[in-house]
């Protein structure tokens, strides 16, 4: 399983940066933007995406890797 991405406030936008990573992989103008590139970079490595809001709280987050406990149903 690869690095998380998280969607982060950048500047006058929005940027992709996998966890633990200090620069970013991406910046982008529209947080739906951003959120695009980081499923597709966690979709291929199979991990998660972090969606944070302005402030940087974390507003959001979507699986792309085997999920340890999927829904029953």
């Amino acid at each position: 399983m690869g690095k998380n991405q998280h969607v982060v406030p950048h500047g006058d936008g929005w940027a992709v940066r996998g966890a633990g990573n200090e620069r970013v992989t991406s910046t982008h103008r529209t947080q739906a933007e951003a959120q695009a590139a980081a499923r597709e970079i966690a979709i291929n490595q199979r991990s998660e995406v972090v969606i944070h809001r302005p402030n940087g709280q974390i507003r959001d987050k979507d699986s792309y890797g085997n999920d340890d406990f999927p829904p029953r149903g």
